[in-house]
């Protein structure tokens, strides 16, 4: 029988797939052949979007013709995500191996829209350069005294939890997993990486609720995957120790892991945050992260599980008058020395920049340095320092930089994407509607990271919002990432946020923090020295040429010159500028940007539903007297320091 669709609670956006996204296979005649759960997915919304505008749907041997046939031509339990697609002689034909991969060539068909209906194609093939494309949830089960429900959340309360319960609210977490198999992604991990007492209990006499979970996203091809503390034996099974190594240890796990498949099949996994932030790891026993790693790994290898084990490890109570000790050297420091330790099944989790998703990071070196363990490169979808989902910051180009350097190093691929999502129960999904971009981006990026992002934008406009406002749109967007740059940190130095909430600037918030995030801005300059010969060495853990890029001011990149060089305000950039005169011009700059995409969006009144353009107008109010109070901050901060006034005389406090 064909699964219904989910059914949007009252007042909940479409996003990307809004009705009449449906209208071209609704119109038509569609044959669909095979058998199994997700083949019954794509029936159901075959036969929802025929309904509602007259096509017709048959099943396996009806007799034609057909303007569309969707056939599975292997066994429902290949796990393929692969399809093909091909158009000839008026009919429109998606084949795959794998039911997944009927999903993501129906899918595909629908972003197609009326194009998949018109001309000639020869048959494609189409298939992911990533196995896994999963999004991590900091959700907290229950409420964190700090952090809220959603660690570094800005779209509301969690879809899955509220107040220490399930919200039990299944018809929208369906309409989520739709969602994301829409775009590419087919792993969710449901809560925090931080795991506290309440959460800890997911793993064990809670899992009911998580293989509900599990349940409302399985339709859509998604596989959970579950947060857990290292010290789950101590914290849950009694024991007086985690040790790695321990017997008893290691048993409690396998018989963990064997409890949680009971309720939950095809269990994806764990995410792991040992050893970092305060969070319990094999440290406390002289083990090492690979020790950790592979128990785990080993629990969950018959069941075909895997461990994501994150690389976020650094010293967070730094001394600030230490030099020498380097935040940015951590994780390569950590790991390198384990390559080819880790099991095959124990995926390690590397964030994208060494330091903290900031608005603008080198690519962190230990991606291409672990020749011989599976990796997973972290995104962070979330606006923690990239506005908040107050401002327009359409991340595409950014991480479309970040995959398509990796692509070009001669170390190892990575195998997997994961993104901290974005996602809350907010009627948008993401507090912002914009923000919708930022998910959609990823998983499109996910299943083919070389794809143009400006592509991948315009297809999110043309779903969302159809072709009225598309040229508005992309202009608001497309910049967005650069403008927030340019009235934020400059060249590459990080931060300067207000700390702990890191909303809004504060240039010495975190300078003599222990958490080793400075900018070390003194009277004759700013930056810091991460060269071999005379800082800290971090450049040197690049390959050769990249090495030698970084190691020197005069060929490191503009964009990144504060964050390998302490150079002096009068430094000349590539760009014929001062330092100090590109401080100033970027911040207005940035701020006049900001205000010409305020005055596109209000003229796109009448063309976006009033809902969508009060929420991005308000929000608008918000992100320009932030963004002027950025300018008027770091600007009034760098003259202060430096003594240097603006060349065009601009009013600097």
């Amino acid at each position: 029988m064909p699964r219904p669709v989910p059914v949007l609670p009252e007042g909940v956006d479409p996003a990307w797939l809004p009705v009449r996204a449906f209208r071209p296979i609704g119109t038509r005649r569609t044959l669909i052949r095979g058998s199994g759960p997700l083949v019954e997915t794509v029936h159901g919304e075959v036969a929802e979007a025929c309904a509602r505008f007259g096509g017709r749907v048959e099943r396996d041997a009806a007799p034609g013709p057909f303007d569309l046939v969707l056939e599975l031509t292997g066994s429902g339990d290949d796990s393929s995500e692969a399809f093909g697609y091909e158009r000839g002689r008026g009919c429109t034909t998606v084949t795959a191996t794998g039911a997944r991969g009927l999903l993501y060539g129906f899918f595909h068909v629908v972003r197609l829209g009326e194009a998949a209906f018109v001309g000639e194609a020869q048959q494609a093939l189409h298939e992911p350069a990533l196995a896994l494309r999963m999004l991590d949830h900091w959700d907290n089960v229950a409420v964190h005294p700090v952090m809220g429900q959603v660690e570094r959340g800005y779209a509301g309360g969690s879809l899955f939890w509220a107040a220490g319960r399930a919200r039990g609210e299944l018809e929208r977490v369906r309409a989520y997993g739709r969602l994301l198999a829409a775009c590419g992604i087919n792993a969710v991990a449901v809560n925090n990486v931080n795991v506290h007492e309440v959460e800890a209990r997911l793993l064990t006499d809670r899992i009911g609720e998580v293989a509900d979970i599990a349940g409302a996203l399985r339709p859509y091809g998604i596989r959970t995957h579950l947060s857990v503390t290292f010290a789950a034996p101590i914290v849950l099974g009694g024991l007086e120790t985690a040790d790695p190594l321990d017997g008893r240890v290691r048993e409690w796990w396998a018989g963990a892991v064997a409890r949680v498949h009971e309720a939950i099949p095809d269990f994806g996994g764990f995410v792991v945050k040992a050893d970092s932030e305060g969070q319990p790891g094999p440290f406390a026993y002289g083990r090492t992260h690979a020790d950790g790693a592979n128990m785990l790994a080993a629990a969950l290898e018959p069941y075909g599980g895997t461990v994501h084990w994150r690389a976020f490890v650094y010293d967070h109570r730094q001394d600030w008058r230490d030099r020498t000790t380097d935040r940015a050297r951590a994780a390569y420091d950590h790991f390198v020395p384990l390559d080819g330790e880790f099991a095959a099944n124990a995926v390690l989790q590397v964030k994208h920049g060494p330091m903290d998703f900031q608005v603008r990071e080198p690519v962190s070196p230990l991606i291409s340095a672990m020749s011989h363990t599976t990796l997973a490169v972290e995104l962070q979808a979330t606006q923690e320092y990239t506005g908040q989902q107050r401002h327009v910051c359409w991340l595409g180009p950014m991480w479309s930089e970040v995959l398509r350097f990796l692509g070009d190093q001669e170390g190892p691929a990575f195998e997997e994407l994961v993104a901290v999502s974005n996602v809350g129960d907010d009627p948008f999904w993401t507090g912002h509607p914009l923000a919708q971009a930022n998910l959609y981006t990823f998983g499109r990026l996910a299943w083919q990271p070389d794809a143009d992002p400006g592509g991948i934008l315009d297809e999110w406009i043309r779903l969302s919002f159809g072709t009225g406002p598309a040229a508005g749109l992309h202009a608001v967007l497309d910049g967005s990432w650069r403008t927030y740059e340019k009235y934020t940190a400059p060249l590459g130095v990080g931060f300067m946020v207000q700390p702990g909430h890191h909303y809004g600037p504060s240039v010495d918030g975190y300078e003599y923090s222990p958490w080793g995030t400075y900018h070390f801005a003194d009277r004759d300059g700013v930056g810091v020295d991460r060269s071999v010969a005379s800082g800290t060495g971090y450049a040197g853990q690049y390959a050769k040429a990249w090495a030698e890029v970084y190691e020197s001011a005069e060929s490191c990149p503009d964009e990144l010159l504060l964050f390998f060089h302490h150079v002096p305000y009068g430094h000349v950039l590539k760009s014929g500028r001062t330092v100090i005169q590109h401080i100033y011009d970027t911040h207005f700059e940035g701020v006049a940007e900001a205000e010409a995409a305020a005055r596109v969006w209000e003229s796109l009144a009448g063309l976006v539903t009033p809902a969508r353009h009060a929420r991005v107008a308000e929000l608008f109010e918000e992100q320009l007297r932030s963004a002027r109070e950025w300018r008027d901050q770091i600007n009034s901060y760098f003259l202060r320091k430096s003594g240097v006034p603006d060349a065009e005389g601009r009013v600097i406090y």
